[in-house]
């Protein structure tokens, strides 16, 4: 197994106001972009050729990861002129593989925090000898998601929308966003227009009898798509919860980037990572969150579980829960921001001008 393809060209637009200038998967996860954690675990696995299927922001890819030598991988780029879906960019970028047409390429989406065991999708894969190998997970509540029941065997039987009624509910498996594709099989997706692997391609193909196996892995699993998940996830990257050879330090209750200043008496844990450049002044609190490089936090600011963008600033005193602060926004002292609050890019909110309480 040596190829991937990397799913990356979403615009994120759940996450914003994080991916306005920055794709989601180079939106930073335990101080380093998050693809960065995709590529070294999948290296890891033995993948040294990886192709980057790239849209939204495509051109801040390259300059960073360059031909990928510095993670010991070979890395291409191809853009997709039109949005395609994710089988439409799967077989956009079909060409830069070097596969026969019975090996295995592993594909997987760029927003999905994983603790999958790569090599047992791969041999699970050659072993049953499948078209198609799908990472499964299992959910305690599926009706988010697409179900995917298997029989005995592990073999998928059906692709079900998500479920609107408990009777519909007939598993709690779930797509997990990882796959092992034969490589004749890539070829058979339509090229030229978008395709929904998910909704297109996968039942086209059980429909027409091929051969779909499912692995179950219920290690640690995490879709990163909203803002709260993307900072639990960067927290759980740091704390060990989430397996990554690319965590840039060890695994703790706090990551200090080098170059960031943090006052003596300020309080770091559950996962607090403060980026390059950022300051954390004295007697504030950070639990959970992310700061971003640049980024200040003054003096008494208590952040719980938020996300606080590049070169933002939070004022003194200010009480940020389950917030994101957009790159270069200016929060004043004496704030109060409650769950779900976000603050786009570069705006300014003056001193004591948003509370939930009549006293911080």
């Amino acid at each position: 197994m040596t190829e991937a393809i990397l799913l990356v060209g979403g615009k994120g637009t759940r996450l914003r106001p994080l991916t306005v200038h920055t794709p989601k998967p180079m939106v930073r996860a335990a101080g380093v972009p998050f693809l960065t954690h995709q590529l070294a675990r999948a290296r890891a696995a033995g993948v040294d050729h990886i192709v980057l299927a790239t849209s939204y922001l495509a051109e801040v890819f390259e300059p960073y990861f360059g031909d990928g030598s510095a993670l010991g991988l070979h890395l291409e780029y191809v853009t997709e002129e039109e949005p395609l879906g994710t089988g439409g960019a799967i077989r956009n970028v079909a060409s830069r593989l070097h596969s026969a047409p019975d090996d295995p390429v592993l594909i997987f989406n760029g927003d999905i925090l994983t603790g999958l065991d790569i090599r047992a999708l791969i041999r699970t894969h050659e072993t049953t000898g499948a078209d198609v190998s799908l990472h499964l997970t299992k959910v305690t509540d599926p009706r988010a998601y697409g179900l995917v029941p298997t029989d005995d065997t592990g073999r998928v039987t059906a692709f079900l929308e998500k479920p609107q009624t408990p009777e519909e509910i007939v598993t709690d498996q779930i797509n997990a966003g990882a796959y092992v594709f034969r490589r004749s099989v890539i070829d058979t997706i339509p090229a030229g227009r978008p395709v929904s692997v998910e909704r297109e391609t996968f039942p086209d193909l059980l429909s027409a009898g091929a051969h779909l196996q499912g692995m179950v892995d219920s290690t640690y699993w995490l879709d990163l798509g909203t803002p709260a998940a993307f900072v639990r996830g960067s927290a759980d990257l740091v704390l060990g919860r989430a397996p990554s050879p690319a965590v840039p330090g060890r695994c703790g209750d706090r990551l200090i980037l080098p170059t960031a200043r943090v006052a003596p008496d300020a309080k770091l844990t559950g996962g607090t990572v403060v980026g390059e450049g950022a300051s954390v002044a004295e007697g504030a609190r950070v639990y959970g969150s992310t700061i971003l490089p640049g980024a200040v936090i003054e003096p008494g600011a208590i952040i719980t579980d938020s996300l606080i963008g590049t070169r933002a600033r939070v004022g003194e005193r200010s009480v940020l829960t389950g917030t994101v602060i957009g790159d270069g926004a200016i929060i004043g002292a004496d704030n109060e921001l409650k769950e779900g609050a976000r603050v786009w890019c570069d705006a300014r909110i003056p001193a004591g001008a948003v509370r939930f309480s009549p006293d911080l």
